[in-house]
């Protein structure tokens, strides 16, 4: 199981996540993006305005057509979709997070504590691989 911590300093997470979502998708994979309801509305606004000539199929977790949808939009760790890739939007960790392939913390300065909180207690578990990712304002970099 792999997490990966992406701290994105100078863009709100609706202007980077698109870009993770992107690449996922062009490498065959399904995500759930998970978030509260305010997040997921503006997320599920970028999906469609990032890179119009590249649309991003996706939908809502609760919708009718869920388990078709490359990408989902949820407030909870259930991926009728069948993903194994879940976007922790909101930047707040949740322990279902641990049954996914790979989980992406998504946070900004103000969850920089609570992240270094998180990768200690997880790096203490077995089976868990971490991963450092710093988004630059253009790209995303990753960090040892």
């Amino acid at each position: 199981m792999r997490v990966g911590f992406y701290l994105s300093a100078s863009q709100p997470v609706e202007r980077v996540l698109p870009q993770v979502a992107r690449a996922a998708v062009r490498a065959g994979q399904r995500m759930l993006v998970v978030g509260d309801v305010p997040l997921l509305a503006r997320l599920d606004q970028a999906l469609w305005d990032s890179q119009p000539e590249e649309f991003l199929a996706h939908g809502a977790a609760d919708q009718m057509h869920a388990a078709r949808q490359p990408i989902l939009l949820s407030h909870e760790c259930r991926a009728p979709n069948g993903a194994q890739l879940l976007a922790l939007a909101d930047g707040v960790w949740r322990d279902d997070a641990l049954a996914f392939e790979r989980a992406l913390l998504f946070f900004d300065e103000g969850g920089r504590d609570a992240s270094r909180n998180l990768w200690r207690d997880l790096k203490r578990r077995e089976g868990v691989v971490l991963e450092f990712h710093e988004h630059d304002g253009t790209r995303w970099n990753s960090r040892a």
